[in-house]
């Protein structure tokens, strides 16, 4: 099995101890324990939003993904993070509708380009609210995962309920973890990644959808 990790920050490791300790490592190593030869590969960037992933999956990421027996995309919070942060800071209205459907556009056009270079099955990740104490995070995130789930429909593909695996866990499995609203990600720090914990969870959760082909809806709140 060859699998393909896509994504941001959270996908390329950032605040994990090592690369090792990285979700789609610690996957591939599950993988192998379950004898269950695999390999990866990663394409992911801190920053990405969804329109760099699939920039870089159009001109970085056809020939591993040609290769692939599985794709992950784990996408969309940097969509949202950087308009928030900014309607925050400059306290101005925050509106998610023009961004989720820059979202969901360039999702659906990611999925089509993966379709059209292989036939690797494609798993969608689910956002988890860093921010369980903000009320507001928490709806724009249900917004974000409710168009996650939209689209893994139309596509017909798989979507792993990734928020599920941090509900009421954040503050054991988010790096920096301060007191959970929206607010402490104006201190200058962004406590939003998975430390090596979160990522052990998203291994032991996402392993099983690497290996079935079985479609999991998003359970709605």
């Amino acid at each position: 099995m060859i699998y393909t990790a896509l994504g941001d920050s959270i996908t390329f490791g950032e605040n994990a101890s090592s690369f090792k300790n990285a979700y789609p490592q610690l996957a591939v190593a599950s993988l192998n324990s379950c004898s269950c030869k695999a390999t990866r590969y990663v394409l992911a960037r801190p920053g990405w939003n969804s329109y760099d992933l699939l920039d870089s999956v159009i001109w970085q990421g056809s020939s591993m993904i040609s290769h692939s027996s599985v794709v992950s995309i784990w996408i969309g919070g940097v969509d949202l993070a950087n308009a928030a942060l900014f309607s925050l800071r400059n306290k101005q209205p925050f509106s998610t509708k023009e961004i989720l459907s820059v979202y969901k556009r360039n999702l659906c056009s990611m999925i089509n380009r993966i379709k059209k270079g292989s036939r690797a099955r494609i798993v969608l990740c689910t956002q988890y609210n860093p921010f369980p104490n903000s009320p507001l995070a928490a709806d724009w995130i249900n917004r974000l995962n409710a168009v996650t789930n939209q689209v893994a429909q139309s596509c017909s593909v798989n979507v792993a309920p990734a928020h599920q695996w941090f509900e009421g866990k954040q503050a054991e499995l988010i790096y920096g973890y301060k007191k959970g609203r929206i607010e402490d990600a104006l201190s200058g720090s962004l406590p939003i990644h998975p430390n090596d914990r979160g990522h052990r969870a998203i291994a032991k959760g996402l392993t099983p959808y690497l290996l079935t082909k079985n479609n999991v809806a998003l359970k709605k709140k």
